[in-house]
């Protein structure tokens, strides 16, 4: 990640598209408790939040419901459409993955409703699991790049993604961030969490093979001299989709906050003009079942 130096460069010299106060554009709707026998069902929540079905088993990835991707309710960005799903509608959820401890994607107030439901094991990478236990959400399970879990029919694996940590002025990089390859019904799905362009795609692929999907994050990336480090552009997820040689991918991270200086839905845009069309862009609150 850039300096500070470099933030503030970016922040003096930055021109960010226009976007909308707040898109009223979403239809929330309400899963099902479990996928159709042998379905696999993807629904776009918002931003990284996606919920899988499959195989009886519902999957959630770094769930976000709060108004702002910040620790304050009062500065930081603000959301600029509902989730696709209200809370209250969320089936039992068993796994909760984390990518890593970045406000978009470590919602502390939608971890502590889940906790309060019950039901959920809630997998971070390492380090993150203090935060959440100081909180009373639980149980955690922390992992390392390349460790393995068996929870229930699914196995997840922890894998490398180009990112970095931090929730506060001192603390960077002082937990980790990841991706996860979830492995059930003979069947591959990638959550990429948050990450740059970069070699480990090839080697996922090398060590798993082929995804049934992949979920690959397209926003948040001008001005590239400062975002590339970290984040995709969407001709790079487009290159990603390629190199996985996924069957169907999924944009996430992108259309609810304006992180930076793109507008809410460039992202969608260029990725229709650089993309297959095997490389889906749901509306928060769509699903897709895939066989």
């Amino acid at each position: 990640m850039r300096g500070f130096l470099d933030l503030l460069r970016w922040k003096l010299a930055s021109r960010p598209e226009r976007s909308p106060r707040f898109v009223h554009d979403v239809v929330q709707t309400k899963p099902p408790a479990a996928a159709d026998s042998g379905d696999l069902r993807i629904t776009l929540i918002n931003h990284a939040t996606v919920l899988v079905q499959q195989s009886g088993s519902n999957i959630l990835t770094d769930p976000v419901w709060s108004k702002r991707a910040s620790p304050f309710t009062w500065i930081g960005p603000r959301r600029r459409r509902l989730p696709g799903v209200r809370f209250r509608d969320l089936p039992r959820i068993d796994t909760v993955l984390l990518s890593h401890n970045h406000y978009d994607h470590l919602d502390l107030a939608a971890l502590r409703l889940l906790a309060e439901r019950g039901h959920s094991q809630f997998v971070v990478p390492v380090g993150v699991g203090r935060l959440l236990r100081s909180q009373n959400i639980g149980p955690v399970s922390e992992m390392d790049w390349g460790a393995s879990l068996r929870l229930g029919v699914a196995t997840i694996h922890c894998v490398p993604a180009l990112h970095f940590s931090a929730r506060a002025v001192l603390d960077r990089n002082r937990t980790l961030w990841c991706g996860y390859m979830i492995e059930a019904a003979d069947r591959l799905v990638y959550f990429a969490g948050d990450t740059a362009f970069g070699d480990h795609f090839a080697r996922i692929r090398e060590r798993f093979g082929v995804p049934r999907l992949a979920l690959l994050p397209i926003g948040a990336y001008e001005p590239r001299w400062f975002m590339s480090p970290v984040h995709m552009s969407p001709d790079d997820a487009a290159r990603a989709h390629q190199i996985l040689g996924a069957q169907t991918s999924i944009a996430i991270h992108h259309g609810t906050f304006q992180l930076t200086d793109e507008s809410l839905d460039t992202p969608r845009r260029v990725l229709r003009e650089c993309a297959a069309d095997s490389f889906l862009v749901l509306d928060n609150g769509r699903s897709v079942t895939l066989a």
